[in-house]
């Protein structure tokens, strides 16, 4: 069956004006209903660049949108990496939440605390001094190099040194001091291989603070796990913590801005050039029950000039407030459970208001710029082994350099999912269970 293409003299004239305009030599006769096909880089084409390029420059030009499809392949291919959550209290007595790593080719599974306050990762490695855990052995990895004292990776680091042709740091983490060597290898999240990722190779430690089988830095910086994977992930995640008793992985790391929750209230995210690598927020006051409690304005203010602010963080268990907060938090809460009966308060550790009989306690709201995060029993009370006493999971600011900086820890976000929209400057959060 022979198929024939008719089109309306109108299409026609439109056409062939077009082409006569942008170059009058071209073949303008009547051919009738004849179509005449250009090629896209023909004189008489349409779609020629009205000034020719050289041959370097059309390179450059396909290379250029080459590189832009290939993010935007990479974004389909990264869309939905969900990577589980365990805490680590359980299965590595760390006070800290932990997620499956493959490290190196052949993979080596380690299982990294996540920390949202820290950027570069690190991994303690064969013959490291003071690592008490699981070792990562380079020399078994094909895919294993050291990072170069020229490169500009050793420059992202605190305090680099370069004691011979490889780069090298230190670094302060809670009370403990770790001294790595700046490497590169395959990193793998559920089923992403990260090829050359940046990270420390662990020699020595010392003091109690070390996760102990490493550290995965999930913060604003350039050497963190937003900067490395930015085309992949589009610097966006979120997670949702289990219960620190829980025994399982049930919590899940989302990587990328696909498959992260539609219905979310947010909150902007504000930067302290100070301190880069923090995720601030504007808290504006806290509600016990049903009464906004009095604190001072300065007490929940953002100054970048001193540090001041909110944060959210993965690695603090307790959420800590600077001593005015706390204090009205406080005593709101006390007399809420007390009521008439007057119950005794006592004290745990570094707990300052705790029952040793049964409680019910109000519920604590978070009121954030556009968002409220309101806190049920589960993200308030702290029990002891016993089960005799009942704590306020909550404590003052340390009275160090931290002690104008309020940090809503990982003990108030179990069982809600927190989503870190970076490229629109922006922190949700969602009720979501997720021990089990």
């Amino acid at each position: 069956m022979k198929t024939t293409l008719s089109l309306s003299p109108l299409f026609l004239f439109l056409l062939f004006s077009l082409v006569q305009g942008l170059n009058p030599k071209c073949d303008t006769q009547d051919h009738g209903s004849t179509l005449q096909v250009f090629h896209v880089f023909s004189p008489c084409s349409p779609f020629r660049p009205s000034k020719a390029l050289s041959w370097e420059e059309s390179v450059l030009q396909l290379q250029a949108k080459d590189q832009s499809r290939m993010q935007f392949l990479a974004s389909l291919v990264a869309g939905r990496s969900v990577v589980p959550i365990a805490s680590g209290r359980q299965i590595i007595q760390s006070p800290t939440y932990i997620v499956r790593a493959k490290i190196g080719t052949p993979p080596q599974t380690l299982l990294l605390a996540m920390d949202t306050s820290n950027d570069a990762a690190w991994i303690p490695c064969t013959a490291c001094e003071g690592c008490t855990s699981t070792l990562f052995a380079p020399e078994k990895s094909t895919t294993f190099k050291n990072v170069s004292c020229g490169a500009p990776e050793c420059k992202q680091v605190p305090n680099p040194s370069c004691g011979s042709s490889s780069c090298s740091f230190n670094l302060t983490y809670g009370g403990s001091t770790i001294g790595a060597n700046l490497v590169q290898d395959t990193v793998t999240l559920a089923t992403d291989p990260i090829p050359a990722y940046t990270f420390g190779c662990v020699a020595k430690t010392t003091g109690p603070s070390t996760p102990p089988q490493g550290l995965l830095g999930l913060g604003r910086g350039p050497l963190s796990l937003l900067s490395q994977t930015q085309n992949l992930y589009q610097s966006t995640f979120s997670y949702c913590l289990p219960s620190f008793k829980s025994l399982n992985f049930s919590g899940s790391l989302r990587l990328g801005p696909v498959a992260q929750p539609i219905r979310i209230k947010y909150t902007p995210l504000l930067k302290n050039p100070r301190r880069s690598s923090l995720y601030y927020v504007n808290l504006v006051a806290i509600r016990v029950g049903r009464r906004v409690v009095d604190i001072p304005p300065e007490a929940l203010g953002f100054n970048p000039a001193t540090g001041a602010g909110t944060i959210f963080d993965s690695g603090t268990v307790f959420t800590r407030l600077v001593a005015p907060a706390y204090v009205a938090v406080r005593d709101e809460f006390r007399r809420r459970v007390g009521g008439k009966a007057n119950l005794t308060v006592t004290s745990l550790g570094g707990f300052d208001t705790c029952y040793t009989v049964p409680i019910v306690a109000p519920t604590i709201t978070f009121i954030f710029s556009g968002m409220n995060v309101t806190l049920p029993q589960d993200n308030i009370l702290i029990h002891s082994s016993a089960g005799s006493t009942t704590c306020l999971a909550m404590a003052s600011a340390p009275d160090n350099v931290n002690s104008v900086l309020n940090v809503i820890a990982n003990m108030q976000q179990q069982n809600h999912r927190v989503l870190f929209d970076v490229p629109n400057s922006r922190l949700g959060v969602a009720r979501e269970l997720c021990t089990k």
